[in-house]
């Protein structure tokens, strides 16, 4: 076989991976020369996107291509960020014409909306259908700086309504971007406060999320969460009937101090006339049938006409 078809086929193999989008560092390490490059750039077979990415054969990309390639564009480290990533992420549609990309230095790129920070913490990175993008929890943080407020609730609302709304790594990401100029830090906090004052099942925890969907499973009502009553936040409260459900998962309550804390918790809210639950992780997890059976009996207790 001649050089020419083994180049090809290299090309072919490594656009058919990422959606059509070629980087010349790629050609370069799979062993094409840099004439090699510039010849099929030259006859068309390589389309110039950006600087160093080109399209393989033509240029009618999918929107996951272009959006690689702006990534690609951007540089080593570099994400797909802010109203792109919320669409990537499913929370918003987004057909602009330029692409935000988040990246911790100096670079520019043409058509590209690049965000410069100084740093990008693996925390806050994530990768969709192959392509680097900021996670959910800073992406909501992000878009707060881009789009008004009743866009940035909306998108939090789709968050929640698709369970990806983790107000605990919100939270975590907003502490990362800690002394970055704008509003939108302040405009999330908001976002979020409204949303718990409307009821909304906001969760923080993987264990919260389990609880919710074994409430929908066993066909019963979803409670508030993370709400707060009688001076502390409580897991799960169910305003009509007085019941509160603490779920103990055993990271944040394995120590003694932890344990004596739920305790005198449980007595001051029984002492107030609630009725409380406390669940940990493995009945959530290991006996749902149970947990739903306490849970119905309690209610249908509390709600039961006394006299």
């Amino acid at each position: 076989m001649g050089g020419r078809i083994n180049a090809d086929r290299v090309i072919a193999r490594l656009a058919a991976r990422h959606y059509g989008v070629v980087v010349r560092w790629q050609l370069f390490d799979a062993g094409l020369t840099a004439r090699m490059i510039d010849r099929r750039v030259a006859s068309g077979r390589l389309l110039p996107l950006h600087r160093g990415v080109y399209a393989v054969g033509h240029d009618r990309l999918t929107r996951d291509g272009h959006w690689l390639a702006a990534v690609l564009a951007a540089g080593p480290g570099a994400v797909l960020s802010h109203r792109e990533a919320a669409a990537l992420h499913g929370l918003r549609p987004s057909s602009r014409p330029t692409v935000d990309v988040t990246v911790a230095g100096q670079r520019r790129v043409r058509g590209v909306q690049v965000h410069r920070v100084g740093r990008l913490d693996a925390a806050d990175v994530t990768a969709v259908a192959g392509i680097p993008v900021t996670t959910v929890a800073r992406t909501l943080v992000d878009l707060a700086d881009v789009v008004p407020p009743q866009a940035l609730r909306k998108v939090l609302d789709e968050a929640e309504r698709s369970h990806r709304l983790d107000v605990r790594a919100v939270e975590a990401a907003l502490e990362r971007t800690r002394g970055r100029a704008g509003g939108g830090r302040e405009r999330v906090r908001s976002a979020l406060a409204e949303l718990a004052a409307t009821g909304t099942t906001v969760t923080r925890s993987d264990l919260e999320d389990r609880f919710l969907a074994l409430l929908d499973a066993h066909g019963l009502p979803r409670p508030l969460t993370n709400h707060w009553i009688e001076t502390m936040e409580v897991d799960a409260y169910w305003s009509a009937t007085n019941v509160v459900v603490e779920l103990d998962g055993w990271g944040p309550h394995r120590t003694r101090r932890a344990f004596q804390d739920d305790r005198e918790r449980s007595a001051e809210l029984t002492a107030a006339g609630y009725t409380v639950l406390r669940f940990a992780y493995e009945h959530v997890v290991r006996r749902p049938a149970w947990v739903a059976a306490q849970v119905r009996r309690v209610l249908a207790q509390a709600a039961a006409p006394t006299g």
